[in-house]
């Protein structure tokens, strides 16, 4: 449960936990080290892969996917395949399908990426502490 302070914002500890979220989500895995030129390529992917899924959003929210903290993983495998790991608001959230194949669709769509696929995940549950301070001023969550 999001820990909210007397002022109504998030506390310290849940915003340095969905830092740590977002720092895990951004770790590079163990193992073998990929070249310079494929991490180049991979980091270049990467940025338009995040444009795409920035075109993505909730229809009840007017802040895309991204800047809401729905999307938790990205990795880009060796034949540039993409898988997705991202969450909803809720899992009664009326576009529980129809965002995901949107997702899908429009990364797939991304030059370079040969394929994507798209897994929801409930853990950890979505909080409006894992939003983006682009975010939340858009929502008037910050004063």
């Amino acid at each position: 449960m999001e820990e909210v302070g007397t002022n109504g914002q998030p506390t310290a500890a849940t915003v340095q936990e969905a830092a740590t979220r977002a720092a895990a989500f951004l770790a590079e895995p163990q193992g073998e080290q990929p070249s310079p030129e494929r991490m180049a390529e991979v980091q270049a992917l990467g940025e338009k892969i995040v444009a795409a899924l920035k075109t993505c959003y909730d229809p009840e929210i007017p802040v895309d996917i991204y800047e809401l903290g729905l999307v938790y993983k990205v990795d880009v495998e060796d034949d540039n395949t993409v898988k997705i790991e991202m969450t909803l608001t809720s899992p009664h959230c009326p576009v529980a399908e129809s965002l995901p194949a949107e997702v899908k669709e429009k990364v797939a769509a991304v030059e370079g990426v040969k394929g994507c696929e798209v897994e929801i995940v409930w853990d950890p549950p979505w909080s409006p502490a894992m939003m983006s301070e682009e975010a939340r001023l858009e929502l008037g969550m910050l004063w």
